[in-house]
């Protein structure tokens, strides 16, 4: 199965850390993220999961609910989380899905194809360092995919939630490099005229170009 962007997010069913997890009724009317990772007790997880959960409030202040995944059962996720804490002086709280019959992972497109060496000791793939970001109505905003051997950048993926939601509040979109409270795009589908009845500040730099003071 193939996801894109736009696609409504596929609903599941899967054990966690947190219990049993049905995915749409866990987001509720919350934004989503859901990340995949290779296996329990790695190097490059440790530090990310440590980092997700160093990050929690940010999260919550932006009304999202993060929940990871790794290839292996329940009990390997629980005695992790103790190395997690311990490495990153952090207390882990988000659900982390025990895919190890990788249903979830086939269902979200995760899967390997490209490393033969990512496989566990049966010959199975394992997981991609994939990032689904969902919003409240359950579709898909953004599909980001990092080799195994690459920790992924959450404060880019926190840009990227700042970005979309204020696009999705305001008729913007955001520059390269942009961050929050820094001047947006106003979109190109507003015109001029309109874009200074609606905004302070309307700095046109070219026709298609227009920049404005960030909405609030």
């Amino acid at each position: 199965m193939t996801i894109r962007l736009g696609d409504s997010a596929p609903d599941f069913t899967a054990h966690s850390t947190k219990g049993d997890i049905h995915f749409h009724e866990y987001l509720g009317d919350s934004w989503g993220i859901l990340f995949s990772h290779p296996a329990d007790f790695t190097p490059v997880c440790t530090t990310e999961l440590g980092m997700v959960a160093a990050l929690q409030d940010e999260f919550e202040e932006r009304n999202v609910k993060v929940i990871g995944l790794s290839a292996n059962g329940l009990s390997e996720h629980d005695q992790w989380i103790k190395d997690i804490n311990e490495v990153n002086n952090v207390n882990l709280q988000f659900p982390i899905i025990a895919d190890g019959d990788r249903n979830v992972s086939t269902l979200y497109d995760m899967l390997d194809s490209q490393d033969p060496t990512n496989v566990d000791l049966e010959g199975v793939p394992y997981t991609v360092r994939s990032v689904f970001i969902i919003d409240p109505a359950k579709t898909v905003r953004l599909i980001m995919t990092y080799p195994a051997s690459t920790g992924r950048n959450f404060d880019e993926i926190l840009r990227v939630i700042d970005s979309i939601q204020l696009g999705d509040k305001h008729s913007i979109t955001t520059p390269a490099n942009w961050k929050k409270g820094e001047d947006v795009i106003v979109h190109p589908d507003i015109s001029t005229t309109e874009a200074k009845r609606m905004f302070k500040d309307v700095r046109v730099i070219k026709p298609y170009l227009r920049l404005t003071n960030p909405p609030m």
